[in-house]
């Protein structure tokens, strides 16, 4: 599958090595490509990579995502998947940027032919390429309106290394918002355990025996 990640930062790159890996044709999209040689991976400017995309990832900072798809525009994000990682936070990592909504459901207004699926932004870019290094499995959760959109998300999630059992379908791309608000609780985790390479797990109650 031919796979466009918008940026090129940590999380972008560690998506596109492991997508890369399980046999994915991968391309990155900079606003300035010529400034981000030497990454070992083809970099393209964001307008290139749209076009050769079949399924496109937001890989860029929450607060500047909407704005950057904008210059790509809606004609040329129309019927492509996206995948969106990015949450939204101040410079200083004190707030949210989308504090009553959620970068998610902004992308998803702002271009309503784009079916646009939120994953993988409750965790590091280590975990989210090497989940199976983790102590046990994890959960990672989708949050989308369109139902075929998430499940081309899944199948990539899957050759990531999560399998179907540690994926959950949360809802709507409203859910989104529960997906970001988690970073504070993200920080204050990585605080605890010393690291940033962890994930959470959602554990429910054993089936109760009939009486």
């Amino acid at each position: 599958m031919r796979i466009g990640l918008l940026g090129t930062g940590n999380v972008a790159r560690a998506l596109a090595h492991g997508w890369r890996a399980a046999g994915h044709d991968v391309l990155l999209g900079s606003r300035h490509p010529e400034e981000r040689t030497g990454l070992g991976l083809p970099v393209a400017t964001l307008d290139e990579t749209a076009a050769h995309a079949e399924v496109l990832v937001n890989a860029t900072p929450g607060g500047v995502s909407v704005e950057l798809l904008h210059s790509i525009g809606a004609p040329a994000l129309a019927g492509i998947p996206l995948i969106d990682v990015g949450v939204g936070l101040s410079d200083d990592f004190t707030r949210l940027t989308h504090p009553n909504s959620s970068l998610g459901e902004l992308v998803q207004e702002a271009f309503p032919l784009t079916p646009v699926v939120k994953t993988l932004c409750t965790m590091d870019s280590t975990t989210m390429t090497a989940p199976g290094d983790l102590t046990e499995p994890g959960t990672v959760f989708l949050s989308g309106d369109d139902a075929e959109a998430k499940r081309t998300t899944g199948r990539l999630l899957t050759d990531l290394g999560w399998p179907a059992s540690s994926q959950l379908d949360i809802g709507s791309i409203t859910t989104a918002r529960g997906q970001e608000h988690f970073a504070f609780l993200f920080m204050g985790i990585a605080g605890g355990v010393g690291s940033h390479t962890f994930n959470i797990k959602v554990v429910t109650r054993r089936p109760q025996a009939a009486v």
